[in-house]
């Protein structure tokens, strides 16, 4: 267990704290079936969905309406045609799944947040829609246990910089926590904090990415949150 120093622990939201790839690989896993492609295998066609998520996360973001547009991108590529209005319909239905229904939390979060947060100040940062980030915090109902939520558009090192001056907080005493190399762990790293990495069967593709090499000390690997406890 580390020091029992009060530290500053920020938390990742989507597949950290609830539930969030895994509803679009079950609508991506639909629209693949739903193209029924004459030539390319269903494994061809996630392909190409990816790069267009890549090029489309970078000009416009994140979220679901971003996955419609992808979709549609998608579709019309390997169709070679437009969307007539049943496409677009079906398209859009299944992004429209995305956007309703509760939060699905990982489990014994809820618990494991009140226990950490008896002990050491809790935020919560995460990137997105503000409007569609924002309506999963209320509705997920743990926003009581953080003393701030963040939402940024991307989480790069200067977000973290920035998240560090404007919080007022010690590099030396602050954790990220989350389960994408690429957005909570090496630029948590990078901006001189330390990290937990907890992954997550579902995280995104376009996610994933190799560890830089972590100072001694400021890197965790867990395979449950409440082991969380066991450690700050």
């Amino acid at each position: 267990m580390l020091s029992a120093a009060r530290r500053h622990l920020v938390f990742d939201a989507d597949d950290t704290l609830w539930e969030n790839n895994v509803f679009f690989e079950r609508a991506i896993d639909d629209f693949v079936a739903w193209m029924n492609h004459p030539t390319l295998e269903p494994a061809a066609i996630r392909q190409t969905l990816h790069d267009i998520e890549r090029a489309n996360s970078v000009a416009h973001g994140y979220g679901t309406l971003v996955f419609l547009r992808s979709l549609h991108e998608c579709f019309e590529r390997l169709a070679e045609r437009g969307a007539d209005d049943t496409d677009r319909a079906s398209i859009e239905a299944f992004a429209a799944r995305l956007r309703s229904g509760d939060v699905e939390l990982i489990p014994e979060v809820e618990h494991t947040l009140a226990a950490l947060g008896d002990r050491h100040d809790l935020l919560l940062l995460t990137k997105g829609a503000p409007e569609e980030q924002q309506r999963k915090i209320d509705v997920s109902g743990l926003a009581g246990y953080f003393r701030r939520t963040v939402i940024v558009p991307e989480k790069d090192v200067e977000a973290y910089r920035k998240l560090v001056a404007d919080e007022g907080l010690d590099p030396a005493q602050t954790w990220m926590i989350g389960n994408s190399i690429k957005s909570d762990i090496n630029p948590a790293l990078a901006a001189g904090l330390g990290a937990v990495f907890l992954p997550n069967d579902n995280t995104w593709a376009l996610e994933h990415a190799e560890l830089d090499a972590p100072t001694e000390g400021r890197f965790l690997q867990l395979q449950r949150f409440p082991e969380l406890l066991l450690h700050f």
